[in-house]
């Protein structure tokens, strides 16, 4: 009789989900689902308000990316409008931005992957965490992450008025500018976050490619997946977060495609399957061929990996140098190993400080000219940035009076479902063998979807109010091990 595993719910992430993993009678992996049971409704309850409190309302769908949801529900509204914003107005988004991607990226390597290896899978479960991290590098780094981390937050306040769930971005602009003394704050930690994010990145190198176990999971078969690959591109080709084209390679590294964000529906669909709450989007002119890698196979991943692959590079100095030693490591032009999204989002966390210190130093930042007001007919917008997650799109249409009458989110943990789901599977096959499943085994496991940081909160859209917890083993339809907590 066959056997199941199931990791209920799956740990370390924002949001719930759950994995099922199969067994043959040996005790041999024969599939594996990974499941999001939340159910989605942001689009629905969306419908009727006015299009000017979509920018208020899309931060609610999650604490932890709020500033992605603002930024792409802000530039739809401009796009609702037909707005160009004052270039201030850019250069403050660019700078809040840049900061929302430096304080998600670190606060998810340093809480949420770095106990994977740093004291480890290994190590006993009530050690990997935060807490077991801090035991091994020591409370002066922790308190650092804690410290750089909080300056991300303050620049994101300053600049549109919370830390968490942002208000100031709307049609046309910014409802406030920033004063000399705030510019000058922002410069201040700005030099600091540099700093530390060329630490971080060490710290990477130093206690994790410096251990053989470690590098060698990285570069191992569990991990990887060859797929396609999107990110969004400025002219040169280099990775933006902002503002861009939307560029996709293959799994050799040759580009796909690149289009204009508001030309997604051409390039995009996405399948529904009935063991999941989350959709499966991929690329409509490869077609869907099931949960399969390779290049006939219309699935593509998101996130800092693939913005790597997508791009031609950095455009700042410090982060092209991190950028080029990161493909050197691996010698290649594409990088498929999974586990190196979290390499890829240090680098692309150095590149954001980077910019942070040159936005800071811009005059034009404390330039009050920051709207334009609409006067245009609303008609309908698209509004595109890369969240720390990967791409993410917001769609709105309205009516002549800027009633909405309809939304459509694509967000980048939806599109990294169906490589999630490949990678949960591939390392359930290598890992587990006839039966085995201790704490170790599933903690690997786990990482397969970690490396994407997934956000299933933005990805379902709901708000559950509590997170049962149960993590059962049945062997021959028996249960022979659970943990529940109500």
């Amino acid at each position: 009789m066959s056997k199941k595993i199931t990791i209920s719910p799956i740990t370390r992430l924002e949001g719930h989900g759950k994995i099922d993993i199969m067994l043959d009678d040996d005790g041999n992996v024969t599939d594996s689902y990974f499941q999001v049971v939340e159910l989605r409704g942001f689009e629905k309850f969306c419908q009727g308000r006015p299009v000017e409190e979509l920018p208020r309302i899309m931060p609610k769908i999650c604490g932890v990316c709020p500033g992605a949801h603002h930024m792409a529900s802000s530039k739809a509204c401009d796009a609702v409008y037909n707005i160009e914003i004052p270039k201030a107005a850019e250069n403050l988004r660019r700078l809040f931005y840049n900061a929302h991607m430096s304080h998600s990226h670190l606060l998810h390597f340093f809480a949420l992957a770095a106990p994977d290896f740093v004291p480890g899978f290994d190590a006993e479960p009530g050690k990997r965490n935060i807490l077991g991290l801090i035991e091994v590098l020591g409370l002066d780094t922790g308190k650092q992450v804690m410290k750089i981390r909080g300056y991300a937050q303050k620049i994101q306040s300053i600049i549109a008025g919370h830390a968490i769930h942002p208000v100031s971005s709307i049609p046309g602009g910014l409802s406030k500018p920033i004063t000399k003394d705030q510019r000058d704050e922002i410069k201040k930690m700005s030099l600091e976050m540099r700093e530390f994010a060329g630490v971080s990145i060490q710290l990477f190198k130093d206690l994790i490619l410096a251990n053989d176990k470690y590098k060698d999971m990285i570069l191992s078969d569990t991990y990887i997946h060859k797929t396609y690959y999107m990110g969004m591109v400025d002219d040169n080709g280099k990775i933006d977060f902002y503002d861009g084209d939307i560029r996709v390679v293959d799994p050799m590294g040759e580009e796909f495609v690149e289009f204009k964000p508001e030309n997604y529906l051409d390039h995009i669909a996405e399948r529904v399957e009935p063991w999941t709450y989350l959709k499966f989007p991929y690329l409509k002119n490869v077609g869907w061929k099931g949960r399969v890698d390779g290049k006939e196979s219309g699935i593509y991943r998101v996130n800092s990996l693939a913005r790597l692959n997508a791009s031609t590079g950095m455009s700042t100095a410090l982060a092209q140098e991190a950028y080029e030693e990161f493909y050197s490591f691996f010698n290649t032009t594409i990088v498929h190993n999974t586990l190196a999204f979290h390499w890829a989002r240090l680098i692309e966390n150095l590149y954001a400080c980077e910019e942070i210190v040159r936005l800071s130093h811009d005059d034009d930042i404390i330039n009050p000219d920051v709207r334009v007001i609409p006067t245009e007919t609303p008609g309908e917008g698209i509004g595109v940035v890369e969240a720390p997650r990967g791409t993410l799109y917001h769609h709105y249409k309205t009516d002549a009076n800027g009633i909405v009458t309809d939304v459509n989110l694509i967000v980048a943990t939806a599109q990294n479902n169906a490589g999630m789901d490949m990678s949960v599977r591939r390392a359930a096959k290598n890992l587990i063998k006839n039966g085995a499943s201790d704490d170790a085994i599933l903690d690997q496991i786990e990482m397969a979807f970690r490396a994407y940081d997934p956000c299933l909160a933005c990805a379902t859209h709901a708000m559950p109010g509590k997170m049962p917890m149960e993590v059962s083993i049945l062997q021959n339809g028996q249960k022979i091990r659970s943990m529940k907590r109500k």
